[in-house]
């Protein structure tokens, strides 16, 4: 089981912060997540194929090749601005 986090305009355009999934056995890294995320529907392809989004793992933040694991967290989130 892994935590799915969504940040800011995330949260808002998938209408959920947070859900807790079972990993698929096809899934073993961010890249393939992220793809069996967006396979959900055409919300979920547009809202995580923006290049600019983040993701951390644990609260630490990597690449699509990082691994990932049962009891993992894992958030994507939109790059900070500031002013």
């Amino acid at each position: 089981m892994i935590r799915l986090r969504y940040f800011a305009s995330l949260r808002e355009t998938l209408g959920r912060g947070d859900e807790q999934l079972e990993l698929p056995e096809e899934v073993n890294d961010v890249s393939s997540l992220t793809r069996w995320l967006q396979s959900r529907g055409k919300v979920w392809e547009c809202a995580l194929s923006d290049s600019r989004l983040h993701v951390a793992i644990n609260q630490e933040v990597v690449k699509p090749d990082t691994p990932v694991s049962d009891g993992d967290e894992v958030a994507w989130f939109p790059p900070v601005t500031g002013g």
